[in-house]
């Protein structure tokens, strides 16, 4: 009787041993308040500190890089637009964090969006140490005439190249990004920094060193 219970009971652990573990799905945080904290961490001025700390390591190097000019070098660098040199906030609030592609296209159009100071630095950084400024931006071609007056409205109009997404493509920003600076490359220019908010901004290569900005509004591939 005492064998018979044994093999029940060793048994019963095998069946507990092989049954499925049942995995508890953790909560995300609720959506208002992660807009909420977003908005604490923009309003108490944290944002724009921790973009100014990325903002001055990228100045210092282009300045310590521009000093080092070797002959022959035609030294540039790369800068995003949203989120980098000009900010979507007001945009952002009014549509509660949304997107709606018409409401986009019109903000972009009426070109106000405000420069983000801190990174308005590097550009002119940049110029005072004759180095080029490109930006290649995710925005489509239908915005350049947008991109165009604000960049000049927000005194950054002084610049090589206003790289925009070509019509009709399908890709990844990453990818899209990526061979904008390959061809930039191969027609010569050092890429000596890649400023932006998204890590598909700096991927890819073809730049000595990336800078990453803080953005807790959205992620682009």
């Amino acid at each position: 009787m005492l064998e018979l219970i044994s093999v029940r009971v060793a048994w019963l652990g095998l069946g507990l041993v092989c049954a499925p573990a049942v995995m508890v799905a953790e909560v995300p945080v609720n959506l208002s308040t992660a807009k909420k904290a977003v908005l604490r961490y923009v309003d108490s001025g944290q944002y724009s500190k921790d973009l100014a700390v990325t903002a001055d390591e990228a100045s210092n190097w282009i300045a310590a890089r521009a000093a080092r000019l070797m002959d022959g070098e035609k030294l540039a660098v790369v800068l995003d637009i949203d989120e980098t040199v000009l900010t979507n906030l007001p945009h952002m609030r009014e549509m509660d964090f949304g997107y709606l592609p018409k409401m986009w296209d019109e903000w972009v159009e009426e070109g106000e969006a405000s420069a983000i100071e801190a990174v308005r630095k590097v550009y002119e950084i940049a110029l005072r140490y004759r180095v080029t400024v490109f930006f290649i931006t995710g925005r489509k071609e239908s915005d350049r005439p947008g991109t165009v007056m604000n960049l000049a409205a927000m005194k950054m109009g002084e610049y090589e190249q206003l790289i925009c997404k070509p019509v009709g493509y399908t890709g990844t920003s990453g990818d899209y990004k990526t061979v904008a600076r390959k061809r930039l490359e191969a027609e010569g220019w050092k890429i000596i920094a890649n400023v932006g908010d998204q890590q598909s901004d700096l991927q890819g290569g073809f730049s000595e060193k990336t800078f990453k900005l803080v953005n807790p509004f959205y992620l682009i591939d």
